[in-house]
């Protein structure tokens, strides 16, 4: 239950605030909007108190460790690995052209629209 009143409590917060950003249009856009992000951030520390927050947090370490494990490739793989990439979707699509044009002088010839 007191998951749910944490739940309540910061979304009532998050639609006050944003009431408030258009409230005061004519005050300093800047004010408004770092006035939000205050309240933004209060709203995520309450949020992270509750149960599913603490799990949420919970996951992102986990899967920082795991994006540390992860062998990323050197500059020469990216680079090969890339110039493979776009030759293939040059021959793809000469491929592709190719029958696109076949089929066109098929249908054409089949329908009598050839000359």
């Amino acid at each position: 239950m007191a998951d749910k009143i944490k739940f309540f409590f910061a979304a009532l917060l998050l639609v006050g605030a944003l009431f408030g950003f258009y409230y005061f249009a004519d005050h300093s856009l800047l004010m408004r909007v770092l006035a939000l992000l205050a309240v933004i951030v209060v709203c995520v520390v309450i949020v992270l108190q509750t149960a599913a927050g603490k799990r949420l947090m919970e996951f992102i370490r986990e899967s920082h460790l795991e994006v540390r494990k992860v062998v990323w490739p050197t500059g020469k793989e990216t680079t090969q690995t890339t110039l493979i990439v776009m030759a293939m979707v040059v021959v793809v699509a000469i491929f592709l052209w190719g029958l696109d044009m076949f089929l066109l002088w098929s249908v054409k010839s089949l329908t009598g629209q050839g000359g």
